[in-house]
């Protein structure tokens, strides 16, 4: 079912709950991967992007990636609402949750998989940089997860995918990592992010909602080289690097009733790599 088809008989179709995840600008990465998972389990997506930051990294931009993500969600059976956002704006949050429930309705799933990711390190690192970081990691996760719990309306007791879906299956999801040496900014906007994230899952807890971290390790989405790739694949017990498909799968769980008992974690999912 596309963005435009409607179901044969709406008052008879199962509702859809609506997930929002961050940072979904690239085919290959971890956010498209969490919105494919979620989107064949059951839930519409409403999904952010930004690609004048892809455009600076050594990645490039992928063109066109929104609109081919989307399209696969689609076909998936998702509504589906693609919103570019500068999320270095303290008001990009509040724009954000307007347009995905004008668009798709209430949400009742936040997955934050947005980063700014820049290596640099103690000495190297610049003001501007440390503040960019910050701004993006910490911030906007912050106000993200702030406006979700100022228009989170359930009521503890349904789950997601039944009727009334929004009610007391509330779900926050943050992806963090634990890189510190060489990559001060990122890894210390992370911390912080892991602390208003467990945060929430006390001071939202009242609203249905729980919330948890995920540290998905190394997961080679363009960024590596082959020399980097080798080594951290041989550093792991399981002996590969990690991949989107690993990632969602956890947050899936995490957003399904069967993952409701798991609340207020730092859940490492890196295959036994080492720290």
């Amino acid at each position: 079912m596309t963005i435009n088809e409607q179901p044969s008989d709406p008052a008879t179709a199962p509702a859809r709950p609506v997930a929002l995840i961050t940072g979904v600008g690239r085919s290959i990465g971890i956010g498209a991967g969490i919105a494919r998972q979620l989107a064949a389990s059951g839930w519409d997506i409403a999904f952010t992007y930004w690609t004048p930051y892809d455009r600076r990294m050594e990645w490039g931009a992928e063109d066109g990636a929104a609109a081919s993500i989307a399209r696969e969600l689609e076909e998936a059976g998702a509504r589906t609402a693609a919103i570019e956002a500068d999320l270095t704006g303290p008001d990009a949050p509040i724009r954000i949750f307007d347009e995905a429930e004008q668009r798709l309705g209430p949400v009742t799933a936040l997955v934050l998989s947005h980063a700014e990711s820049v290596d640099s390190g103690l000495l190297d690192t610049t003001v501007e940089a440390f503040d960019r970081h910050f701004a993006v990691n910490t911030r906007a996760s912050w106000l993200l997860i702030r406006e979700y719990g100022l228009r989170f309306r359930g009521q503890p007791g349904s789950k997601p995918g039944e009727p009334g879906a929004s009610a007391g299956a509330g779900r926050i999801v943050a992806l963090t990592s634990d890189h510190t040496v060489g990559n001060l900014p990122y890894g210390a906007s992370k911390g912080a992010l892991d602390r208003i994230t467990l945060a929430a899952a006390h001071e939202l807890a009242h609203l249905g909602v729980t919330a948890n971290v995920v540290n998905p390790g190394p997961v080679d989405t363009g960024w590596m080289n082959d020399e980097l790739r080798d080594a951290i694949a041989q550093g792991t017990p399981l002996g590969r690097l990690g991949t989107p498909q690993d990632t969602a799968h956890l947050v899936d769980f995490l957003c399904s009733p069967q993952g409701q008992w798991v609340n207020g974690q730092l859940l490492k999912s890196n295959g036994g790599a080492a720290s």
